[in-house]
């Protein structure tokens, strides 16, 4: 936890720890597990409200919806877009797919809602810190999951999104391909292992078929394509290579750059942002997800 809280408070200006307000709806339950709850807060508006949707970090292992930051839910409100922030089944609990099919669900759950709870199904955007920020660029790069014969109307919804910010985000899983990128460190994080039920990186150096077909499935690059909605990812500086630990490596922002190459080479919008060095060309997470949600006067 300590690991994504300094990330949190490393990448975003407004992540401090002032308190936040109180959900407008706590623990709304959005699947049958008991992880799967959600809390709303509802902006002020007499017309729908754009949502934000926040994700966790924690390697798919640990974090809750209370991580929050107090100062995205009021900068959000305040400007008339409501926010959301998810739980979902660590990969401890259920491996791949469970904790990005998860977020998928909460989506499609709170576009179930928008009529009750006034919200502009039009206008999602997500906002995800490290494991988060995964899952948060494979829900907005993913082809749509909606399933119009579902009995399940929930299923029925849509889970494309109008925007998305990653925090230090793993943008591919695949170890041979990250290997490359940031070298041998990023296998000591638990995060590819846990994902496919294992407990160490270098189990899947060689991998079973199943494990090659799910980090492929669940890296966010794999299914970059020139109809996604604009995506920036934020870092905030860039290490060494080699990475010469863990966490540098899990979260380098070599991660963020391959992405963006392939964003670019598609025809998608991605913004990479470095904290450490910032231009006018890279705008805060906050200003971005201003532009895209925030209704035009």
């Amino acid at each position: 936890m300590k690991l994504f809280t300094f990330f949190l408070l490393a990448t975003t200006a407004f992540a401090q720890t002032d308190t936040k307000p109180a959900p407008t709806h706590r623990d709304s339950s959005y699947g049958p597990h008991e992880r799967n709850k959600l809390d709303v807060w509802l902006a002020k508006s007499e017309k729908p409200a754009p949502l934000l949707i926040f994700i966790h970090g924690g390697g798919w292992a640990g974090g809750d919806k209370a991580d929050v930051p107090a100062k995205l839910v009021t900068a959000m409100l305040a400007q008339g877009i409501s926010v959301a922030s998810i739980n979902y089944r660590y990969s401890t609990i259920a491996p791949l797919p469970a904790p990005v099919h998860d977020a998928a669900r909460a989506v499609q759950f709170l576009r179930s809602k928008a009529g009750e709870w006034k919200l502009d199904a039009k206008r999602f955007g997500a906002y995800g810190i490290s494991a988060g920020g995964c899952t948060t660029l494979w829900v907005a790069c993913h082809d749509d999951l909606a399933d119009a014969r579902s009995g399940d109307p929930v299923a029925r919804e849509s889970t494309r999104l109008q925007c998305a910010v990653g925090m230090s985000p793993q943008t591919c899983l695949e170890p041979d391909m990250v290997i490359g990128w940031v070298g041998d460190q990023i296998l000591n994080h638990a995060m590819i292992a846990r994902a496919v039920g294992v407990k160490k990186g270098e189990d899947v150096r060689k991998p079973k078929p199943e494990w090659v077909k799910l980090l492929h499935e669940f890296s966010p690059i794999t299914h970059v394509s020139k109809d996604d909605p604009p995506i920036l990812i934020s870092n905030p500086r860039v290490d060494p290579l080699p990475a010469t630990s863990a966490g540098s490596a899990i979260h380098h922002a070599m991660l963020g750059m391959k992405f963006q190459e392939r964003a670019k080479a598609v025809g998608a919008t991605c913004i990479l942002r470095i904290e450490a060095q910032p231009s006018a060309d890279t705008p805060t997470p906050e200003a971005f997800l201003l532009q895209h949600l925030k209704p035009k006067p």
